[in-house]
């Protein structure tokens, strides 16, 4: 095992040496400029030199329609959003393709679609093709907050549980603190590998996974679905950047006895939008490209670990207060995914010993889950990001270990790596373990249960969120709330039960009335008595250490929560 050095800053990407992956810096200037006359190409927003985001006005003369979604999304889809009464909207109708013809016709090249933004990215050689698009009727020309191209030329670049499952045994090796700080190996021990959930990476290449034999697994099982490269199209992600490879192996890596990733049995879409070679809004146009794709091939889980805060060209850098989980544009994708029954995970960024030391976009959206790191001992790495979003949401969400985590070597065996990076696959890995688990649960229900089960729920700061989750507390309040019969049908349930130190107490509802809690033993004496303000806002108590100081065997717990009360034994060793 080769540990690899403490992560460093480069651009937009969240790095661990030697691999490199964007993330912003401190942002010194925002120009916004007075446009009393401009050329024609100021009407649309530069993302790189020679590259420009359009937007249209509407989708109409669409052969694409409302009335036949199954022309433009999979089935997976669209079984997706009927499982979660999503309707099928305006949004995912793709673009006009008249209207992409006429792009063409001006003489641009498109390198991206978004059907979400109803947008497209181009490439033009010359100033003469602006000048036509400018004319189309159908292209907006609104310069309202635009940051836009230096009119004047110059150069502003930067230098630089009924469960009928299977049980599995896994031999961790060195990994099995990732999973079993979350409490992971649970689940995996049920029988809960991810199967049937399908997990896209976005990323920045995925050298030799093919190659690899942390991932044979995953080919010989057909568990690789596809790759796609929004950066460079048609190219191999294969021999391209590291980062993707070693973030797949968190989730996906399967070395008995030195790793075995948080979903091993799930399956993988791997899609390329980062460019390891510079870094310009562009690539929140490819990120999005590479999410509505997950959309329409029926992904389940979107695992990114790339975040945007500054760029090459400073006109594009965005502000503190961009991250509203509002304003920039890979954020809006990120909730727009979210709104379409996927469940979300983006690396919270490593800048929190930085002077920006905030989240990233789009860690900063409303609806995903941004995991920041700590290290094997729980403690808080320094250089993961802090929140709140500057709406003063809790960000980050939640935290996994992302400092000495194993993960792949770049040709065999594994080493460890640091960064965010390396914690949100952990996230999105178990996540999809509970989501085999529970799969008549939403994306959102996922979020909330893996929020409620992190142990700052309660008290969440600004530097770990809500904390590290527990995806076995996840799982159970998962069946309280779904009214799960055979297993959670009474109003209150212990678990675990037997229990050793930690024991919680889950209400089939949210509590808003003191509660009483009282132990006794079997001839009726009491040992202790515990009283508790009203907790409207979940559904358990967290007994932990409360009974430490008795000795092990059978007891009577009284319960006086209102409505909800009851004695009920349960069960110490």
């Amino acid at each position: 095992m080769r540990p690899i050095s403490l992560y460093q800053q480069e651009g937009n990407r969240l790095i661990c040496l030697p691999v490199f992956l964007r993330y912003g810096l401190l942002l010194t200037v925002i120009l916004i400029l007075s446009l009393p006359t401009l050329p024609a190409q100021d009407f649309f927003e530069e993302t790189a030199p020679g590259k420009y985001r359009i937007e249209f006005t509407d989708k109409d003369n669409n052969p694409f329609t409302l009335e036949n979604p199954g022309e433009f999304l999979s089935p997976k889809a669209l079984g997706r959003r009927s499982k979660q009464n999503i309707p099928v909207a305006l949004s995912d109708v793709p673009v006009t393709p008249a209207y992409l013809d006429s792009v063409r016709a001006a003489g641009a090249s498109i390198l991206t679609l978004s059907k979400w933004f109803n947008a497209v990215t181009i490439y033009v050689g010359h100033d003469s093709v602006i000048g036509k698009l400018a004319k189309l009727t159908f292209v907006k020309k609104n310069l309202q907050n635009k940051r836009l191209i230096n009119p004047a030329g110059i150069s502003t670049r930067s230098s630089g549980i009924q469960e009928n499952q299977e049980a599995v045994v896994f031999d961790y090796g060195p990994s099995w603190w990732q999973s079993a700080v979350h409490n992971g190996h649970l689940l995996h021990g049920r029988g809960y590998t991810g199967k049937d959930i399908t997990i896209a990476v976005i990323d920045a290449g995925f050298y030799h996974i093919n190659e690899i034999q942390a991932f044979d697994h995953l080919w010989e099982n057909g568990q690789i679905l596809g790759t796609r490269d929004f950066v460079d199209p048609g190219a191999d992600v294969f021999s391209s950047h590291t980062h993707g490879m070693i973030v797949l192996s968190v989730m996906g890596g399967y070395l008995p006895g030195e790793l075995i990733g948080t979903a091993t049995g799930a399956g993988y879409w791997l899609l390329r939008s980062e460019d390891g070679n510079s870094e310009y809004v562009i690539e929140e146009d490819n990120w999005v490209a590479a999410a509505e794709f997950a959309d329409s091939a029926g992904a389940d889980i979107i695992s990114s670990s790339l975040g945007y805060t500054q760029f090459d060209d400073p006109l594009q850098n965005h502000t503190y207060a961009d991250m509203d989980g509002n304003t920039t544009r890979v954020s809006r994708a990120a909730d727009l995914a979210a709104s379409k029954g996927m469940l979300v995970v983006i690396s919270a960024g490593n800048q929190g010993s930085t002077a920006w030391k905030y989240i990233s976009a789009p860690a900063d959206a409303d609806s995903v889950i941004a995991a920041g790191a700590i290290d094997g001992n729980l403690y808080v790495a320094d250089f993961s990001s802090r929140g709140p979003s500057s709406d003063d949401n809790v960000k980050p969400d939640v935290m996994a270990i992302g400092m000495g985590t194993y993960v792949a070597g770049n040709e065999s065996g594994i080493q460890q790596a640091n960064g965010t990076s390396l914690s949100a696959p952990v996230i999105a890995g178990l996540s999809a373990c509970l989501w085999q688990a529970n799969r008549n649960a939403s994306a959102m229900d996922l979020v909330q249960a893996v929020r409620q089960s992190g142990d700052h729920y309660t008290r969440p700061n600004e530097d770990v969120g809500y904390g590290i989750p527990d995806f076995n507390l996840a799982h159970v309040l998962l069946k309280v709330s779904s009214g799960d019969a055979d297993q959670f049908g009474e109003k209150i349930t212990f678990f675990p039960n037997p229990f050793h130190d930690q024991l919680f107490i889950i209400f089939k509802d949210p509590v808003d009335v003191p509660v009483e809690i009282s132990l006794f033993d079997l001839i009726g004496k009491q040992l202790c008595r515990y009283g508790f303000a009203p907790f409207p806002d979940r559904s358990f108590l967290n007994m932990k250490g409360m009974f430490n100081h008795l000795p092990d065997g059978v007891y009577l717990i009284k319960v006086n929560a209102g409505p909800q009360n009851g004695i009920f034994k349960v069960i110490k060793h």
